[in-house]
C-alpha cells in the first residue's frame, strides 16, 4: 500500500515543535504511517518547510503552521488553520518543550517562567483545543522525561514541569469519559538529538550511553516508534499512563 493510499485511512495528526529532533522523526514516521501531518514551529521555518517537501516527496500530506504553543490564540489559530487545509486532527503529539539546566538555589524567575510556559502551559493551552476540536477516537500523546525518576542536580525545575504534563495527562485521560480518546505520555531516556549531544564532551556523551543496560543511546526514531504505536490502533486499551522510553535506565 502506498504512502498517498495510507494518508486517506490515518486521522489528520499535529505535533508541535516538529522542525527537527525528536519532532521531526515523530512528524516523519506519523507521515509514513499514513497520517496527513501538520509540522508546528515556533521560529524554524526553513526546517519545518524541508520536512514538508521530504513527506510530500514520498506521498504523503503535510503543511508547517507556525505557533508558539505558550500563546492560547496562536494555539486556537492552530487548530483552525489544521481543520481547513487537513481536515479535523485526531491527534495530538505534544512534543514542543524546552530544558535549561539550573539548581534550585541558582534557578531565575525567568528561567522558571520560560520553561513552565512551554513545557506546561504549552501543553495545557493544545489539549484545552483539543477537546473540543479533536475527532472522538482521537490520540493525545505529550511528553514527560525520564530524568523525572532520577532525581539528577540541576534538573529541578524541568523535572517539575514534565511532573505537571505527567499529572495533566492522567487527569484529561479521565475528563474525556465517553470520547473514546485516550491520553498518555512518552518519557525519554537520552536520545542522540543535537539539543542532548551540544555542549557536552565525548566522555559526557559514553557515560550517558553506558547508563541503561541496553548500553546505547536512544535515537529519535526509537521514540518516534513509540508515538507511532500510542497514536495507532493497537494502542486503543492504553490510557492515562506515561510510556518510559529510556533502554531500561529508570
Amino acid at each position: 500500500m502506498s504512502n498517498s493510499t495510507q494518508s486517506s485511512t490515518r486521522g489528520v495528526a499535529i505535533v508541535t515543535g516538529a522542525s527537527r529532533g525528536i519532532g521531526a522523526a515523530v512528524a516523519l514516521r506519523l507521515a509514513r504511517d499514513g497520517h496527513p501531518v501538520v509540522i508546528n514551529y515556533a521560529s524554524s521555518a526553513q526546517e519545518a518547510e524541508a520536512l514538508v517537501a521530504q513527506i510530500r516527496a514520498e506521498g504523503g500530506r503535510a503543511i508547517a503552521v507556525k505557533a508558539n504553543v505558550a500563546r492560547s490564540a496562536e494555539v486556537r489559530d492552530l487548530f483552525e488553520t489544521t481543520l481547513e487545509q487537513l481536515g479535523q486532527p485526531s491527534v495530538l503529539v505534544n512534543n514542543a518543550g524546552v530544558m535549561k539546566l539550573a539548581t534550585i538555589a541558582d534557578s531565575t524567575d525567568e528561567l522558571y517562567d520560560d520553561m513552565f510556559d512551554i513545557n506546561v502551559r504549552g501543553t495545557l493551552n493544545t489539549m484545552r483545543e483539543a477537546a473540543t476540536k479533536l475527532a472522538d477516537g482521537g490520540r493525545i500523546i505529550n511528553f514527560s522525561t525520564t530524568v523525572l525518576a532520577l532525581n539528577l542536580p540541576g534538573y529541578g525545575i524541568y523535572t517539575a514541569t514534565k511532573g505537571a504534563v505527567e499529572a495533566l495527562t492522567r487527569v484529561f485521560a479521565k475528563e474525556l469519559r465517553g470520547r473514546s480518546i485516550t491520553v498518555n505520555a512518552v518519557a525519554p531516556g537520552p536520545v542522540a538529538t543535537a539539543l542532548f549531544l551540544g555542549g557536552k564532551t565525548e566522555e559526557q556523551i559514553r557515560h550517558f550511553a553506558s547508563l541503561p543496560p541496553l548500553e546505547r543511546l536512544g535515537q529519535p526514531e526509537d521514540i518516534a516508534s513509540v508515538v507511532s504505536f500510542l497514536a495507532g490502533p493497537d494502542s486503543g486499551w492504553v490510557d492515562g499512563q506515561t510510556l518510559r522510553a529510556n533502554g531500561g535506565l529508570a
